[in-house]
């Protein structure tokens, strides 16, 4: 009976609570009630008090946001389809679709317990931010329920003690703070180190109740002067203290090694003043009346934070030469500084046409996580991803038409670019950075003007992944990378089938429409591939031989019908090299990711060359005197296709060349300006490691046309002083 009692008078102040919904909305909301009720009949809490009160409370969290009805019945609902046999139907046929697919996410990610493997706690991360994604009732649902779990853990068996609050402070407080949930962010931190370092947080709490008796009648004294000076200015403002938390004072300690003597900023006040304007003028009275301290002033309201927090910052020096944090904002700014996203719903009752700004930016951060999520499909990069948008610490930087953009501290040139947009970043070749030129991991600086220089032909550079900061510049850069590679492989294994085909006296690849499409789907059956560009990408990768799918595809079309062109046969027969499986290729240096030249011969138009295709990684050119491809050609034979030299290739290629020098001053310099002499590029220069000896090996990777440019190169360094010996260096792995 004491329990029934307690659980209605926990659902009595729940009522009381939700005076800005509707008679329906609250007739709703009492069926919800109802039917937890019954479904946690029996069942307690580690407490010993009745189950419902749980959902009671997280329910009348959500309410103290002003959460519309839905996401209350979803709320007193939430641990129904996990704990009590109902299922989504029931739900769906007594509450709607919209609370039983609220309820549904909330317990397939309560399902999922954290385990210490980190690809299981990904997965359930993943899920959470996407469920989150799509509708953000789903997170606050669930930040209130991990709000009461936090306040009773202390009822929970303290072994979990550890993991729980962990989590909380890992992965709930900073998506809290993420989307400008302040006070909950704030609260979350505190019952997380309440929890994991319990004497510490005690000692803390000793030494600020401490100081708040000391300071009483500092803290007095300013409120008095600030009241008679706004209303000698007459200005109607609101003046609250405040007062740093627990969590923050520790980590601030921590991380400045600082005594908690020396932490000055542990009150500060706040003045809610009613324009955006007054703001100004506020800080123009506060300055009047204390001095202010010189780099302590912030103007968060022209420049918002990334979750859409809005403020003025200024540390004055207060009565006795103590140091006094004021923030000034309007009564709309203080909402969205403490509720951030949540004051869509708590603005919306007394502002029902007008939008928050926290709301706009939460829902900006919310949608990068499903574009993250379109085009990354593990877990674990998902989570790697989002991990660093969770605790974004801005700069603030301009485009050259003075357009304002925040980014993450640590953000680089490529970073903006592809906060611009996609295709911005996809073929970013260089920047300007407040008018003169800048690498591209250059970090962002605030006040920077920075200018994007593009080219059509350019494509995103797998070295950018080392420093890109941002999750957005990062997923794009490696989808781009992925559809590249496939793109390029398809395109590769096109050509060598239909070069295969013709050695089998087939003139051209069929295409996959009308009497040929059963050809193709039989054939697929056979590779055991879904789609002809699967099958394609696998021969350009290696993963099957070309030779092999032709000669299956020539039965397929002889029975169909199809004839041997004899007089191709015969010309590609004589034609084709002796040593070599499977139909030749034209190499012009447009070939991407599908081609790569060996590293260990370094071949150069000129050069007799050699494909060879490793499994999964497409064709790899050698030259044909390399050693590595002679043992290849000895273990592995049918892998190899001939390959040539476009006539006109469209870019320089890579070489090594060994030079040998006598050490002198200078020397590198005039070696350098022989080889600039023959128009080659120097790429890489290596140096023995050895102490300086009288001769000591240079060697370069130089870009050149061919071999012809090549040889003009070497005899213009046989010609230099101080060079003993030049040679062109392969094998060398």
């Amino acid at each position: 009976m004491a329990a029934a009692n307690a659980a209605a008078a926990s659902f009595a102040n729940l009522t009381n609570k939700l005076d800005y919904l509707s008679q329906p909305d609250l007739e709703q909301v009492r069926q919800a009630y109802r039917f937890a009720d019954q479904a946690h009949l029996g069942q307690l809490r580690n407490s010993g008090e009745p189950y419902i009160t749980h959902p009671i409370a997280v329910a009348a969290q959500c309410a103290e946001w002003k959460l519309d009805a839905q996401a209350l019945m979803a709320a007193l609902l939430h641990d129904a389809l996990e704990d009590c046999s109902v299922t989504k139907i029931e739900l769906i046929e007594r509450f709607g679709s919209p609370v039983a697919e609220l309820v549904d996410g909330l317990t397939k990610l309560d399902k999922l317990h954290f385990n210490t493997r980190e690809e299981n706690q990904a997965e359930s991360f993943r899920k959470m931010l996407l469920a989150m994604a799509r509708d953000v009732r789903v997170i606050l649902i669930k930040l209130a329920d991990r709000t009461h779990n936090m306040r009773t853990l202390s009822d929970a068996p303290r072994e979990k003690w550890g993991r729980i609050a962990s989590e909380t402070l890992e992965v709930y407080a900073p998506i809290a703070h993420r989307l400008g949930l302040n006070q909950t962010y704030r609260e979350l931190q505190n019952l997380a180190f309440s929890h994991l370092r319990p004497w510490r947080y005690a000692i803390l709490s000793k030494a600020v109740a401490k100081a708040r008796s000391r300071r009483r009648d500092l803290i007095q004294k300013v409120q008095r002067e600030l009241e008679a000076a706004f209303t000698a200015s007459g200005m109607q403002v609101r003046i609250a203290g405040r007062e740093k938390t627990l969590y923050s004072i520790y980590t601030k300690m921590n991380e400045k090694h600082l005594s908690f003597a020396e932490v000055t900023d542990i009150y500060g006040f706040r003045v809610i003043v009613p324009s955006v304007i007054d703001c100004y003028t506020a800080l123009g009275t506060l300055h009047q009346l204390y001095k202010p301290l010189p780099g302590k002033f912030k103007d968060h309201i022209a420049i918002g934070k990334l979750n859409g927090y809005q403020s003025l910052h200024t540390t004055l020096v207060g009565p006795s030469g103590v140091n006094v944090e004021f923030q000034l904002r309007t009564e709309a700014m203080h909402i969205v500084a403490e509720s951030g996203v949540a004051a869509h719903w708590l603005y919306k009752v007394n502002n029902p046409t007008e939008s928050t700004n926290g709301d706009r930016l939460s829902s900006k951060w919310l949608q990068s996580l499903l574009d993250i999520q379109d085009e990354t499909r593990d877990a674990a990069e998902f989570w790697d991803h989002v991990k660093v948008d969770l605790f974004p610490d801005a700069v603030y930087v301009f485009t050259p038409k003075s357009q304002i953009m925040s980014m993450p501290r640590g953000a680089t040139v490529v970073d903006f670019a592809y906060a611009i947009h996609s295709n911005v970043g996809d073929k970013t070749l260089g920047a300007k950075i407040n008018g003169e030129h800048a690498p591209l991991r250059t970090e962002l600086k605030n006040g920077d003007v920075i200018e994007i220089i593009t080219a059509p032909l350019a494509t995103p550079n797998p070295a950018w992944l080392s420093f890109v900061r941002t999750a957005r510049a990062r997923s794009k850069i490696r989808h781009h990378l992925k559809t590249l590679g496939q793109a390029d492989s398809e395109g590769l294994g096109e050509m060598m089938l239909a070069q295969a085909l013709r050695a089998e006296g087939i003139e051209k690849l069929p295409d996959d429409e009308g009497k040929n499409q059963l050809i193709w789907e039989k054939l697929l059956r056979f590779s055991g591939n879904k789609t002809k560009s699967e099958l394609l990408t696998d021969i350009g990768l290696g993963k099957r031989i070309a030779s092999i799918v032709a000669k299956r595809l020539l039965t397929m079309l002889t029975d169909s019908g199809e004839k041997q062109d004899a007089l191709l046969l015969t010309r590609e027969r004589f034609a084709e090299h002796e040593t070599v499986s499977q139909g030749g290729i034209i190499l012009d240096g447009s070939e991407n990711a599908s081609v790569r030249f060996a590293t260990c011969c370094r071949p150069i138009p000129g050069d007799g060359i050699l494909g060879y295709l490793g499994r999964g990684e497409g064709l790899i050119v050698h030259a044909d005197d390399c050693s590595v491809a002679k043992k290849l050609k000895h273990k592995d034979s049918e892998r190899f296709i001939g390959v040539e030299w476009s006539d006109e290739p469209i870019r320089p290629f890579e070489t090594e060349v060994m030079v040998t020098v006598i050490n002198g001053k200078g020397v590198l310099a005039r070696v350098a300006a022989a080889l600039a002499a023959a128009e080659a590029d120097i790429t890489h220069i290596d140096m023995e490691d050895e102490a300086a000896q009288d001769a000591t090996d240079l060697r370069f990777v130089v870009a050149v046309r061919d071999t012809t440019q090549l040889e003009t190169a070497m005899r213009n360094l046989r010609r230099t002083p101080s060079v003993l010996k030049v040679q062109r260096t392969k094998d060398a792995q």
